[in-house]
Order: C-alpha cells, then sequence, then structure tokens
C-alpha cells in the first residue's frame, strides 16, 4: 500500500529541465506554499510540492526527486507540470529523458500541465496528440509546424482537457496556479492567494472560457457511433436505451465502455454537447434564453440554468454579456451614438 501522507490534498510535481524558467519552478512552489497555509482547512489540509531533475544522457522515465515540502512519503504525483522555457522553441534541447518520464507519470494517473514554451517537452511525449492545446502566441505556428498532430488553440490562456491541461504566457504559471488552488482548494483559498499575492486571480476560471472537447480517437466505433448521433440531434432525448441500441450493445456493456471511450458518462456527455451549443447560441445570435433552453433540448428553464452555471460557472446572461459578440456590438453601437441636433 503506498505510503501517502494523510493530510496531502494533491502531489504537485515541477518538471526542471535544462533552460527552464526556474522563476515559474520557485514561483508555484511558494504559490502552493501560500494557498495552503491560507487555505479554508488551515494547516490541516496541505499541497505537497515536489521538483524533479533529468540528467544529460540519462534515458531512464525515472527522475531524481531534488527537492520536496513534505519528503518521507511516497511518490504519487495528481499534478506534473511542464515549466515555460527560457530559451526559444528552436534552441529548445531534445528531452526523451523527461518525456518518458511524463507518458510514465501520466499512465499513473497524473494530469500533465504546461505553461508557454512547455508545450514543447509535452509534445515530445506524445502525449498531446489529437488534443487541442495552447502556447505562447508567438510559438503556435512553430509547435504546429513541428507537432502537425497537435493541434494548437494559442487564442486561449488555459485549455483544460481533463487529464492534459495547457497554459499560455510565459507568466500564465500564476493562472495554472490559481487554477489549481481553485480546484483543489475552492475559491475563497485562491482568491485570498492572489490578494496576498498582490496578483489577479486566472484570467481563465476554466469554466466560462475553456471549451467542451470531446474525444473521438478512442477508437471504439460503436461509442463513436453514438457521439456523432449525439452531436448531430442535440435536442434529441438521448434515453439509455436509444443510445444502446445506436451502439448495437446491450445497457450495461455500453455504459461501461462509453465512460471507458469518453470519461464521461452519457448523461454528462450530453450535458456538455448542449451547453456547448447554448453558448454558441448566447455568443453569436440574439436568441432569448428560453428559446435556446428548448432548442439545445431542455423543457424547464431552470433545470438549463442550473446545468449552465454549474458548467460554466457563470448564468446564461451573465455568460451573454461577457462573451456574446451580438451583444458587445450592440453596446459599442449605443456608446458611440451620436447625439442628435
Amino acid at each position: 500500500m503506498t505510503n501517502r501522507l494523510s493530510n496531502c490534498i494533491a502531489e504537485i510535481a515541477l518538471l526542471n529541465y535544462p533552460e527552464c524558467q526556474l522563476a515559474a519552478v520557485h514561483g508555484l512552489t511558494d504559490l502552493f506554499r501560500i494557498a495552503s497555509e491560507w487555505s479554508d482547512a488551515g494547516s490541516d489540509r496541505w499541497i505537497r510540492v515536489t521538483h524533479w531533475a533529468t540528467h544529460e544522457g540519462n534515458s531512464s522515465p525515472e527522475l531524481t526527486c531534488t527537492f520536496d515540502t513534505h519528503p518521507g512519503a511516497d511518490h504519487q504525483p495528481d499534478y506534473v507540470i511542464v515549466p515555460p522555457s527560457i530559451a526559444m522553441p528552436e534552441k529548445m534541447q531534445s528531452i526523451p529523458a523527461a518525456a518518458k518520464w511524463l507518458t510514465h507519470q501520466h499512465g499513473r494517473g497524473s494530469r500533465i500541465c504546461s505553461v508557454c514554451a512547455g508545450a514543447f517537452v509535452l509534445a515530445e511525449s506524445g502525449l498531446i496528440d489529437g488534443r487541442q492545446v495552447t502556447t505562447h502566441w508567438a510559438f503556435a505556428q512553430e509547435l504546429a509546424s513541428k507537432y502537425p498532430e497537435v493541434s494548437v488553440a494559442d487564442q486561449h490562456m488555459v485549455l483544460d482537457d481533463g487529464d492534459i491541461i495547457t497554459a499560455g504566457g510565459i507568466l500564465a504559471w500564476t493562472d495554472l496556479g490559481l487554477t489549481l488552488v481553485d480546484r483543489l482548494m475552492g475559491p475563497s483559498t485562491m482568491l485570498a492567494t492572489a490578494r496576498f499575492l498582490l496578483i489577479d486571480p486566472p484570467r481563465q476560471l476554466q469554466r466560462p472560457f475553456s471549451q467542451f472537447i470531446p474525444r473521438f480517437d478512442h477508437g471504439d466505433d460503436s461509442i463513436l457511433s453514438v457521439q456523432h448521433h449525439i452531436h448531430a440531434h442535440v435536442a434529441g432525448p438521448h434515453r439509455l436505451e436509444e443510445l444502446s441500441n445506436v451502439a448495437n450493445l446491450g445497457s450495461r456493456t455500453f455504459l461501461r465502455r462509453f465512460a471507458k471511450a469518453t470519461g464521461l458518462k452519457p448523461t454528462e456527455y450530453v450535458q456538455n454537447v448542449r451547453i456547448s451549443k447554448a453558448r454558441e447560441h448566447l455568443e453569436l445570435t440574439v436568441k432569448t434564453v428560453d428559446q435556446i433552453t428548448w432548442d439545445v433540448g431542455y423543457s424547464d428553464p431552470a433545470a438549463f440554468r442550473k446545468v449552465f452555471h454549474r458548467l460554466t460557472g457563470l448564468t446564461p446572461n451573465s455568460y451573454r454579456q461577457r462573451f456574446g459578440l451580438v451583444f458587445a456590438h450592440k453596446h459599442q453601437e449605443k456608446e458611440v451614438k451620436p447625439i442628435s441636433s
């Protein structure tokens, strides 16, 4: 049995590779310590931070732990963060040992994160092939060119794909760090940490900004047919019996294989698809919230609002005010409307 510290909320491992940004390594270490001290639970719950170093010529997936805030227990990283590089991407070294170690940790259940040019180290591992990730806007074209299997969405500050989380700018480690604090310790601790450090809360709070990115490359054709069916008929009832029939599987087998392939239950998947479509309507149309509710398959506006808030962190109206292109255009027209003589 793993000897894990009982009061440890999570172990976050920081990869210290050649020419990485040490400010991010030490800054994140301080940020997570401060978050632990400002936690609502006080000293009873805290984040363990470890540093892991690569060594030239070492091809083993086992790297060396060079720093540990709470030594003595077995290592089981919940998150691994690849910090930015201070070298330009074209001058970054190939780091096969780090790539193997990242793959090894991912296989053990760690969520793998990168910041800025750290995405190039992550890409070397192959873990983001077929995935949508973000990096610094100045490096996006090179990342896409060097790793064509990776989908680069550099307009995003943080992209959360569940087991892979990527952040954009070279100082986006603060956004990533606070995002993880929010996830592990709650919004009040995240805000207290940001205030103490005199930094803004995450410029991307993930839920309002992140996109639902379904996985279609899992290799299960029966489940893929169900996914296509759901996306083509967003407003459909999507009952278990119907979806099982589309997959030509028994209900129990369907539920097991769907969860394995997508990482979600069918009801969760349908909710994410519907809310993604609702967000699109809110951003690009002037339809009322009630109209959108019906369009995406909900008969109860209150239930729709509840699911929308849970998945985005905002009410539909607040989301439209913040992200709606039509709303912003109309608001701008009002501001510049000339005064009649």
